[in-house]
């Protein structure tokens, strides 16, 4: 039986008596003022429907540009073992469908979804996860107090008019095209559902001018030979259009009522490039109705659309051009599988055509051409007017009538069900023939007539409804699996966040602690470097000052007296033994900067294992200790000073002070101060104590040195009683004059004698221990300052400052690479709550807007009557 085609929610007094059994069964007999306003109010609800349609379509290619990727779902059936996993007594109870729900841009990522079937709706479903379809099934019953989580609605698992064609190649072939699919980025699937859209925007459009247009367009189209010319003619009760059994009919023919042309017969010929008038004479070519079938051969080659104005005297009642009621135009098409280019042709008017007569040949069935417009036309229609033609030179007439309803069973399954009223066996040269009676053809006119007059809503508005249907269905499921993604990501940017926000708290807190450490840490190790080579230098050189080696462990041991006669090389190796000490005491000192250096490089490390958060990469830099204090230096005049052949390296500047003083021939220079240092015994006696108080340890042990020290310090003031170069000279004339005396030669000898004894008694007694003393007085007074020097810079200070400089170099190096990576760390950590907040923001307006659109396009379907 046939559907209705009037909703019942309509409580018109007028729709109300138009029972859609009655409009099947005794359609006839029905007023046409009522048809006519029935047909008003339910073009009126499809128009508003139109109109919100386009306005949605809109809304989601600006959210799709300036918004939201949108993208485009796909849903597949689980595999056998999947299913098996399942309860299927739940899944039977909500006589739901399992889907798994991924995305052309994103195959990897499913999500198990349940299509639930509604009654209310021909081809929308629920979409649910399968958690909520098993909390539905335990808690049936709904709650008035809890918030509406109502599931959206969505159509097939399948895409009707916004349906992408992604397979680029054998789908079966993992090397093909259609692998490269899943490689799309989001932005070439949403710019495809762009131009999608704008393709269907531009289809409405023609839809809303087909459902406010009056009249009516009849497409009678078919495979070639299939009768179609003969159909229109037994259609007109008159032999109009060319028949032969070559195919004629190259062009399209529009037959149009007379009425519309001042009741006269004629054909008009359009002129390619401009837009037919019928006032404007410009724009076509006229010609006479005997003329037809010249006109159509002459066009062959071309695409023209030949128009044709006939009378038809037959009573209103009973012609289909000539009706009372609407304007109705037949469309006579060449055939489809003519060539393509006419196919293709055939294919583009559908958009504008309300009624399609599809002419198929009792002999040979559907055709492959025919399917494939079959399938196309029934996305947008739904009822389909079917001629089976040539249906009396069968044989076996039941067998014929078995297969074509099977195949239109698959074709247009709601032609088939209205296929009584819908299809028809005929033979339509049969009714041309005069005086001739043919039930069947009446029959079929009567129906076409019924279709296409009484049934207006069906024939004019059916189809636009079903176009309707399927784009809010398809409108429903982008909208329902958007939402979908939406949330999920909405709930992956709130996880992210409740992780990220942490880290970036806990690195903001501890900036300033960070920064603390590092500084502290750099300063304490830099004092305690200097701190730690001053004590060890200037125990040093306190050593040395009093003839010691500088440290325990010398390099060059102090070496043994030789004896008188080796008391020059002596005093030599001495200074050489004194000087490595404090070479040694130099490297001493290095060794323990670098162990403290060490421990700062570990405490920095420790500081940044504290501060920077889990996943951050820690430095790779190795701290090598002996690297320290080898550094190439440069010289006063910018060149560099490398190390000697002999490996030592000399530092300090322009003092010449530092590693290196034993390699140094200007300090191993020995002279006879080293042996015997007058100038420091006579200030120690005689001057004004200065000295005293450096070398208080060595004035306390007299010695024959300082006795005969004394002695001539004795004489000379004896003889410095003169002043000036005459008393000088007297002074020598009077020591000449008592040498001269026989009295200053008794005593001379004991004199000498004295001298001679505490001379020998000296170098024999005194030079083993004095000259280590006097050398290292010599050595520490060179170091510690440079002669010729307004300003000389101390030996312990010039180590102490390069030592704290190398310290502080390596510490703050170690330093500034934990501040970076410290830095870098919080900006990606900055940057990665800002994406997860922005990705929040827009993951919650996205789930929202789409959430809109899925009611929005109820409102539209329950305002439109979609859902019957």
């Amino acid at each position: 039986m046939a559907q209705s085609y009037y909703s019942s929610r309509v409580t018109s007094p007028v729709t109300s008596a138009l029972d859609p059994a009655s409009i099947m069964n005794g359609g006839k007999h029905l007023r046409a003022e009522d048809v006519q306003e029935a047909y008003m109010v339910h073009r009126d609800r499809l128009v508003g429907a139109i109109d919100s349609t386009k306005s949605i379509l809109n809304d989601i290619r600006r959210f799709n540009k300036e918004e939201w990727v949108v993208r485009y779902p796909q849903l597949k059936e689980h595999s056998a073992e999947a299913a098996s996993d399942e309860p299927a007594p739940s899944l039977k109870r909500r006589r739901g469908i399992r889907r798994s729900l991924s995305f052309a841009d994103d195959p990897s990522s499913q999500t198990d979804v349940v299509l639930q079937p509604r009654k209310s709706m021909t081809r929308a479903v629920t979409l649910n996860s399968i958690a909520d379809a098993q909390g539905e099934e335990e808690d049936p019953t709904p709650s008035l107090d809890k918030e509406d989580d109502s599931p959206r609605l969505l159509p097939s698992s399948e895409f009707h008019v916004l349906r992408l064609d992604l397979q680029l190649g054998a789908s079966g072939a993992s090397n093909s095209a259609a692998s490269l699919v899943s490689q799309l980025e989001k932005s070439s699937i949403a710019n495809l559902i762009d131009d999608r859209i704008t393709s269907s925007l531009s289809h409405v459009n023609k839809l809303r001018q087909r459902v406010e247009d009056t009249s009516s367009k009849v497409l009678v189209t078919g495979d070639l030979n299939a009768g179609k010319s003969t159909f229109v003619n037994a259609l007109l009760r008159r032999e109009v259009m060319p028949v032969d059994q070559q195919p004629c009919t190259t062009a399209f023919c529009e037959v149009h009522d007379a009425a519309e042309n001042q009741n006269k017969e004629e054909v008009h010929v359009t002129k390619e490039g401009v837009i037919y008038a019928i006032n404007d004479e410009s724009t076509y070519v006229r010609g006479s109705i005997a003329d037809l079938e010249d006109i159509v051969a002459g066009n062959e080659e071309k695409q023209q659309m030949i128009k044709l104005y006939l009378a038809d005297t037959r009573a209103p009642s009973e012609s289909l051009l000539n009706n009372g009621v609407v304007d109705i135009t037949l469309i006579d098409a060449p055939g489809l599988n003519r060539d393509s280019l006419k196919t293709t042709a055939v294919f583009a008017r559908q958009e504008e055509i309300d009624v399609v007569v599809f002419v198929v040949s009792a002999e040979n069935h559907f055709t492959l051409s025919a399917k494939e417009f079959l399938w196309n036309a029934s996305n947008e229609k739904a009822y389909l007017f079917i001629v089976v033609n040539k249906y009396e030179q069968i044989k076996n007439k039941e067998k014929c009538r078995r297969l074509v309803l099977e195949q239109i069973k698959q074709l247009s399954p709601r032609t088939y069900e209205d296929a009584q009223d819908l299809v028809h066996f005929v033979d339509s040269a049969a009714a041309l023939q005069p005086y001739a009676a043919n039930p069947a053809f009446d029959d079929l006119e009567s129906s076409l007539r019924s279709f296409v007059l009484v049934k207006r809503s069906k024939s004019k508005l059916q189809p636009v409804s079903t176009y309707l249907s399927h784009l809010l269905s398809d409108i429903q499921l982008l909208a329902g699996a958007n939402a979908i993604v939406a949330e999920n990501e909405l709930q992956e940017a709130r996880d992210h966040l409740e992780q990220a926000r942490p880290v970036l708290e806990r690195m903001k807190g501890g900036r300033d602690a960070l920064e603390s450490g590092l500084e502290n840490t750099e300063e304490e190790r830099t004092d305690k470097a200097t701190s730690t080579t001053r004590a060890i230098l200037t125990d040093a050189l306190e050593r040395v000052g009093q003839g010691k080696l500088g440290v325990d462990k010398p390099l060059v041991p102090m070496p043994s007296y030789p004896g008188i006669l080796g008391i020059w090389d002596y005093a030599r190796e001495v200074r050489r033994a004194l000087l490595a000490s404090l070479d040694a005491a130099v490297k001493l000192a290095e060794d323990e900067a670098r162990v403290i250096t060490s421990a700062g490089v570990q405490t920095i490390k420790d500081l940044g294992e504290a501060h920077l958060p889990e996943g951050v990469e820690r430095s790779r830099r190795v701290f090598m200790p002996e690297a320290m204090f080898s550094a190439v230096r440069r010289g006063t005049k910018g060149h560099k000073n490398r190390r000697s052949s002999s490996g030592a390296v000399v530092a300090g500047g322009i003092y010449g002070l530092g590693i290196g003083l034993a390699q140094r021939s200007d300090m191993l220079e020995t002279t006879f101060s080293d042996l015997f240092d007058v100038h420091h015994q006579i200030w120690l006696h005689f001057g004004d104590g200065s000295l005293k108080d450096d070398d208080e340890s060595l004035s306390l042990v007299p010695t024959a040195l300082s006795v005969v020290s004394v002695g001539i310090g004795a004489l000379t003031m004896v003889g410095g009683q003169a002043v000036g170069a005459r008393s000088l000279l007297e002074g020598v004339l009077r020591i000449m004059d008592l040498v001269g005396s026989e009295s200053t030669r008794k005593w001379a000898a004991p004199i000498v004698g004295a001298v001679t004894v505490g001379l020998s008694a000296y170098f024999i007694l005194e030079l083993p221990s004095s000259i280590p003393r006097t050398v290292g007085r010599r050595v520490r007074a060179s170091v510690i300052r440079k002669d010729g020097m307004s300003e000389g810079e101390l030996f312990v200070d010039a180590h102490a400052g390069r030592v704290s400089k190398e310290t502080r170099k390596v510490l703050r190096l170690a330093s500034w690479d934990l501040r970076e990576r410290f830095r870098t760390a919080m900006e990606e950590s900055s940057k990665e709550v800002r994406g997860a907040e922005e990705l929040e923001r827009k993951a919650s307006r996205a789930a929202e807007w789409f959430s809109n659109v899925g009611r929005r396009t109820e409102e539209i379907r329950v305002n439109a009557e979609l859902n019957n």
